[in-house]
């Protein structure tokens, strides 16, 4: 029961995600003429040149962009599969799959929704940074500097994941600047920024939180060391005030893992005290993981 929960609740981040991605980059972003950071940026590119250059016919109401998105996301399942393994894999196409969906078919507005640059790069920056990272929460992505990043992530741990898509932009900013004026290309900046700060805070797997608890309970470092897989290092105390011997556990989890790690305490040792500080550094051997 509890599997299938949490995998109702992964496809339901899944679809809210992507959808949220793409209002954000088609109703925002688009109506004016803003270029977005990584792959959809790219695919945006090689949309300009399609129909303004080589004046490829429109479909409908369909966007060149989604189609593009998923033919430049294909080599990457290679990456994603030797890096990550299959699950991740599987879970990422479907995930690319929805987002070249909504991207294809949510009609990008003839008037934009929102005349003010500043205001619609940080609006849309929110969306796209919010649906990402909750594809990331979800143990997936949308694909693209994702898939870069998770992986580099992976392999680097102190790597932000949000970063990728910054590094990226640069390059495609630099296009735009001799293409467009500079306002339209500091405008689309503010955006990938917006949306590479929004991905690191609702990706939690990127905040680090020192755990420190007080327990008089033996045993309670190999539970935390078997059900969660993290190190725990262990000193004996004592409580001034009472004299009594007491156990100090030190460990360092994801904030994603914080609510397991609550459960876990409470159920074998519900007097136990704790003191948790979020954001923390850490220096060396810390493993990131994307999904349970």
């Amino acid at each position: 029961m509890e599997i299938k929960r949490k995998t109702v609740e992964r496809l339901a981040m899944t679809v809210v995600g992507n959808l949220i991605y793409a209002m954000g980059i088609n109703l925002m972003i688009n109506p004016l003429h803003l270029y977005s950071s990584g792959f959809t940026g790219i695919s945006q590119l090689i949309r300009m040149f399609l129909i303004e250059v080589l004046h490829v016919p429109q479909i409908g109401t369909l966007d060149y962009m989604g189609i593009i998105y998923f033919l430049l996301n294909i080599p990457l399942f290679l990456l994603a599969y030797k890096v990550m393994g299959k699950k991740f894999c599987i879970t990422t196409l479907a995930s690319i799959a929805m987002a070249s969906a909504f991207l294809a078919i949510i009609p990008v507005p003839a008037t934009p929704i929102v005349d003010d640059h500043i205001l619609a790069a940080v609006v849309g920056g929110l969306g796209s940074g919010v649906g990402a990272g909750l594809l990331l929460r979800a143990g997936s992505s949308q694909g693209g500097q994702d898939i870069i990043g998770v992986c580099l992530a992976k392999t680097h741990p102190n790597f932000k994941v949000g970063l990728i898509g910054i590094f990226i932009s640069l390059a495609i900013y630099t296009i735009c600047l001799f293409l467009y004026d500079i306002q339209t290309v500091l405008y689309s900046i503010v955006f990938s920024v917006v949306t590479g700060v929004c991905i690191d805070k609702v990706h939690t797997q990127n905040i680090k939180q020192e755990c420190m608890i007080f327990t008089k309970k033996a045993g309670l470092s190999k539970h935390i060391m078997e059900d969660l897989g993290r190190g725990v290092t262990a000193w004996d105390g004592e409580g001034v005030y009472t004299g009594e011997g007491t156990y100090v556990l030190v460990t360092v989890i994801s904030k994603y893992e914080e609510h397991h790690l609550r459960e876990l305490i409470a159920e074998h040792d519900p007097h136990a005290f704790m003191i948790i500080s979020d954001n923390t550094r850490v220096v060396g051997n810390f493993v990131k993981r994307f999904t349970d």
